[in-house]
């Protein structure tokens, strides 16, 4: 059993036992290829919460209605990136095996495997929903498997062809992006187009849907560790998200990649929370 947070995310402060999703924050960066910083995105954005309020005028729906677990951040080893995920995926362990759905927010994109690899145990016929202005394609990067810009290649490593589906993407290398196109990912650039007939196709297989912020324009979001220029709007992205998990059997989920020290303003750190408050509600069936 898992212990109460001090600081949770907003109203995130039901009793374990009660609740049906955990949250816990993998606050990682040692692979981080450009800007680092994102192992402070978790605590950023439970601290930021309080800016927001409990309801959704988006979902008429409110977080005080339903039981949800913060179990705060792991402390995670910065010089090992297996150790790092090897915690990650002994936290997802103990929320999956009590019957919950667990849901984390990062740090770098990587933190994903972590939690992955213990949802594939349970669920070996899961799918992944991947939103990313990046492919997150390449065998290495720089000699390096175990990186944010390879993740998803270790995943389809797991689950094989036909179990990936990317949104969103704009941005790697031309070998990622033919690799994909050979039926190795069911690839969707530039936006959510697509995405409806995805989730009507998947029924109700499992689910694991991975959301990396840097999906949204850089205008609406700069503070993240590799900006991309182009991008989907704010509306787009709750829109999407909200036909996945209102539609999806989703089993595991997380939010990536908010690096609030690049944006002073605070509005990157805003838009995080309300990611995170919307996802959690849309998960509510």
């Amino acid at each position: 059993m898992l212990e109460k947070n001090i600081e949770t995310f907003i109203a995130c402060d039901a009793e374990y036992e009660d609740a049906g999703i955990v949250l816990f924050g993998a606050p990682f960066d040692s692979t981080t290829s450009y800007r680092p910083g994102t192992r402070f995105g978790s605590r950023a954005i439970r601290s930021e919460s309080f800016g927001l309020e409990t309801y959704s005028p988006y979902q008429d729906r409110d977080l005080t209605d339903f039981a949800i677990f913060d179990s705060g951040d792991i402390e995670l080893p910065m010089g090992s990136n297996e150790m790092a995920l090897e915690q990650i995926g002994e936290r997802t362990a103990t929320i999956l095996a009590d019957g919950k759905l667990p849901f984390m927010i990062g740090g770098e994109h990587l933190v994903t495997l972590g939690a992955f690899r213990e949802v594939h145990k349970l669920y070996p016929d899961v799918h992944v929903i991947h939103f990313d202005a990046h492919t997150d394609l390449r065998e290495d990067y720089l000699g390096v498997r175990l990186s944010h810009a390879c993740v998803i290649r270790r995943c389809h490593e797991l689950v094989g062809d036909g179990r990936i589906h990317q949104f969103g993407i704009r941005s790697g290398d031309r070998p990622e992006f033919r690799w994909a196109a050979e039926g190795h990912t069911d690839m969707h650039k530039f936006s959510f187009d697509g995405l409806e007939e995805t989730v009507a196709a998947l029924g109700d297989a499992p689910v694991y849907f991975t959301i990396d912020l840097d999906v949204l324009d850089p205008s609406i979001f700069p503070g993240t560790g590799t900006p991309e220029a182009g991008g989907v709007g704010f509306m787009d992205l709750v829109n999407a998200l909200r036909l996945v998990a209102g539609s999806c059997r989703v089993v595991g989920c997380d939010v990536n990649e908010l690096c609030p020290a690049y944006d002073q303003s605070g509005v990157s750190t805003a838009v995080a929370c309300k990611v995170v408050r919307e996802l959690l509600l849309a998960l509510q069936k």
